[in-house]
């Protein structure tokens, strides 16, 4: 699932077909579930358990969505913004609590 997500972004958001396929303002919830379940399965594929799990999966997601926008301003018709990485941050705090609270992933 984890790489299945970081391939869809970087490789299928390349695509045409990316550009405006999810409408605003329903972007931004796409960009929360994603990163909430790409921060899930980050944590989850660790090994790791508590604190490390979760600041592991959290900075490791957030690398992703900074690189994700980073990217966005080299491809024809796509954008970079703050709103989409805002949505993706509050995503990474969700998927942070499940990790925690949830105890996802925990054996």
């Amino acid at each position: 699932m984890t790489l299945g997500i970081i391939f869809s972004l970087f490789v299928v958001g390349t695509q045409p077909v990316a550009v405006n396929l999810i409408p605003s303002p329903w972007d931004k919830l796409a960009h929360g579930v994603l990163f909430s379940l790409l921060t899930c399965g980050i944590g989850i594929a660790s090994g790791l358990r508590g604190r490390r799990m979760w600041v592991i999966a959290a900075t490791t997601a957030l690398t992703v969505g900074l690189l994700d926008e980073y990217h966005q301003l080299y491809l024809p018709g796509r954008q970079a913004s703050l709103s989409d990485l805002g949505a993706d941050f509050a995503g990474i705090i969700a998927g942070t609590a499940l990790l925690a609270v949830g105890r996802v992933g925990q054996r």
